[in-house]
């Protein structure tokens, strides 16, 4: 084993190529993408919680043992499955226009991709990901900066703001209903309004009923409406920042 690989984990040798090729043994019955894609097929049918070495090995027809030839822990697998739901960045997204477009189609991409799998931003972060998909989707994002005179750590910085708050909606509109479980956006249909105008005091609560009353009664759409809110702050906050 290299000097250069020795440190890295064998699920990251194994995704970006670079396993040694002096290993000793009978060749592999499966490959690091069975494994993230049989996780992924059980988290997009049954959700983050049903994931497990022991469910994925059963889906596979494998013991839960043989799965450690290949991912250390279940913290490797969701690495591995999350690199397969993300797949890859298209260059295209950021490759035209001033940087306000650029990233506005690269955070729209990162939502859409995580409304399609809800259930990826229920998965917990322990340390930053590394894996090749992954990284092509912070690649493109650098690439809407690319013309913008600004030090490399702001470029990481913007594009990790604009990151947190996309997946902090996604998952605050999944656990609010606004999408559901297999990715769906459902509208408004006014009963978070309805119950406040019927239970709140006007004298304790009365900025608070003057807002939810001077809401349509249905119609719109949480999701839609506050990423476009949020999107159209930071950019605007960012723009700020950069002049």
């Amino acid at each position: 084993m290299s000097a250069s690989t020795a440190a890295v984990p064998r699920y990251l040798q194994l995704l970006w190529g670079v396993e040694p090729t002096t290993r000793r043994g009978p060749k592999p019955a499966l490959t690091i993408w069975d494994i993230g894609s049989a996780g992924v097929a059980i988290a997009d049918g049954q959700g983050w919680d049903a994931v497990s070495m022991k469910s994925v090995a059963g889906a596979l027809g494998v013991t839960t043992m043989s799965l450690y030839r290949y991912v250390d822990s279940r913290e490797e697998l969701q690495h591995v499955m999350l690199d397969i739901a993300y797949g890859e960045a298209d260059p295209a997204w950021t490759s035209t226009g001033p940087w306000r477009t650029r990233l506005d189609r690269w955070a729209r991409e990162v939502a859409a991709a995580l409304v399609r799998r809800p259930w990826v931003v229920m998965v917990p972060m322990n340390d930053a990901p590394v894996t090749p998909n992954v990284l092509t989707w912070t690649e493109s994002g650098l690439r809407a900066f690319e013309d913008v005179e600004l030090r490399a750590q702001d470029k990481l910085s913007a594009l990790l703001l604009v990151d947190g708050f996309i997946r902090n909606h996604v998952r605050q509109s999944v656990q609010l209903g606004a999408v559901d479980t297999r990715g769906t956006v459902t509208e408004d249909d006014g009963t978070y309004e309805a119950t406040i105008a019927r239970l709140a005091d006007p004298k304790r609560y009365p900025l608070l009923l003057d807002t939810v009353t001077a809401q349509p009664a249905t119609g719109g759409s949480y999701y839609a409406d506050e990423l476009d809110f949020g999107l159209g702050v930071l950019f605007d906050g960012l723009e700020k920042r950069f002049n």
